[in-house]
C-alpha cells in the first residue's frame, strides 16, 4: 500500500485588504466589509467572528492601538486557517498573517538590528532592509504566542515557519563584524565576517526561537532560506547554519528554498543534518501543457540529484505556479506529481 501524499501550506498567503489597510492607519471601507462577508460565507465563519470587529471601525482610521492591531491580525489568522481547512490541506499554518514580512518579522524580534530603508524585492514588492549594528540575539522567544494562536484555531497538523540564518545575514547590511571595534577590536575580512554573521544568527537568534517552539509543543519547524543559493560558493555556509540551528533538538525540521537554482545545492546538502524534508518550488519554472515526460515537465528533472544526494529526505513538491493568474487544472497538477 502506498502512503498518501500529504498536502501542506509552505509559504505566505496574501493578506486581505481589510487586514493591511487598517494597520497602515487607513479607514475600513464598505468594500473591506463586503470582501470580509463574502469570504466569511465561503469559509463558514460566523458574522460575530468576522465583520463585527471591522464594523466597529468602519469609516474611521483605525488607531494604532496594540489591542486593535492584535484583534485584526487574529481575524486574518482565522480566515487563513479556515481557507486551508476548506481546501483540505493536511498540514498548515496561518500564512504569516501575523507577520509584516518573513525577514522583517524575525529581525524586528531580535537584538542588534536597525532598519535602514526599503528595497525592491520582485514584481512591485519591497522589503525593509536592516543592518546588524551589534551582537545578534533575542531577549524573549518571538513565536510562541503566534504558535499558540494557530493551535487554538485548528486541530490539524501544524508546521511553523521561521526565516533561516543565512537569508537573514544575506539580506542585511553588516555594520558590526566588518568594522573594527573602537577599543581593542579587530576587523574581519569579508568571508570571515559573513561566516561569523551567519553562524551567530543561527546560534543566538534562530536556534533559541526554535528551541522555545519545540518546548511549547511544536512538532515541525520549517526553516525558510530563499537566499540559500544566491552566492553558490556559500552554499556550505547555508548548510552549516541549518545544522547549527537544529542540532540536538527533537522534532521534525524541513527547509523551504524558493526562487533558487537548485543545482548549486549539490553535493553540499549531503552534509545537512536533521533535515527531513526539502520544500521546493518547481511549477514556477515548468511548462503549462499536459504530459509526464521530460520534455513536458523540465522543472522536475533536478529531483534525480536530490535522490542521489539526499536519498533519506522527503520532498515538499511545488505543483502550482504563484506567478500566473490562471488556476492550474487538476490534470496538470496530476502530471507534475506523476513526473516527480
Amino acid at each position: 500500500m502506498s502512503e498518501a501524499l500529504l498536502t501542506q501550506e509552505v509559504g505566505s498567503l496574501a493578506k486581505p485588504a481589510w487586514r493591511v489597510q487598517p494597520l497602515k492607519g487607513q479607514p475600513i471601507t464598505d468594500a473591506h466589509i463586503e470582501e470580509a462577508e463574502i469570504w466569511a460565507e465561503r469559509l463558514g465563519i460566523a458574522p460575530e467572528e468576522s465583520t463585527d470587529l471591522l464594523r466597529d471601525w468602519q469609516g474611521e482610521a483605525v488607531p494604532l492601538d496594540p489591542e486593535i492591531q492584535a484583534g485584526i491580525k487574529l481575524l486574518a489568522v482565522r480566515y487563513a486557517i479556515r481557507l486551508q481547512e476548506v481546501a483540505g490541506l493536511d498540514i498548515l499554518y496561518d500564512g504569516e498573517q501575523s507577520r509584516p514580512e518573513m525577514y522583517e518579522d524575525l529581525v524586528r524580534k531580535a537584538q542588534g538590528f536597525k532598519p535602514r530603508g526599503r528595497l525592491r524585492a520582485f514584481d512591485n514588492r519591497s522589503f525593509l532592509k536592516f543592518a546588524l549594528v551589534d551582537e545578534p540575539g533575542i531577549e524573549t522567544p518571538g513565536y510562541n504566542e503566534e504558535f499558540a494562536q494557530v493551535q487554538a484555531e485548528t486541530d490539524r497538523r501544524i508546521k511553523v515557519p521561521i526565516t533561516g540564518a543565512y537569508t537573514v545575514a544575506d539580506w542585511s547590511f553588516d555594520e558590526f563584524y566588518r568594522q573594527s571595534l573602537e577599543q581593542g577590536g579587530r576587523s574581519l575580512a569579508a568571508p570571515d565576517a559573513k561566516r561569523a554573521f551567519v553562524l551567530d544568527v543561527a546560534e543566538r537568534v534562530v536556534r533559541p526561537n526554535i528551541a522555545a517552539l519545540v518546548e511549547a509543543g511544536a512538532e515541525w519547524v520549517q526553516i525558510d532560506e530563499p537566499a540559500a543559493t544566491t552566492t553558490p560558493g556559500e552554499v556550505p555556509l547555508f548548510v552549516e547554519a541549518f545544522n547549527r540551528s537544529t542540532a540536538g533538538l527533537p522534532g521534525k525540521f524541513s527547509v523551504h528554498i524558493c526562487f533558487s537554482d537548485y543545482s548549486h545545492l549539490f553535493p553540499y546538502i549531503e552534509e545537512m543534518e536533521n533535515c527531513s524534508q526539502f520544500s521546493l518550488e518547481f511549477a514556477n519554472r515548468d511548462g503549462s501543457g499536459l504530459g509526464t515526460d521530460a520534455a513536458a515537465r523540465p522543472a522536475y528533472e533536478v529531483l534525480t540529484d536530490f535522490h542521489q544526494h539526499a536519498p533519506d529526505a522527503a520532498i515538499g513538491l511545488g505543483v502550482t505556479n504563484i506567478h500566473v493568474d490562471e488556476l492550474e487544472v487538476p490534470e496538470l497538477v496530476r502530471d507534475r506529481t506523476l513526473r516527480a
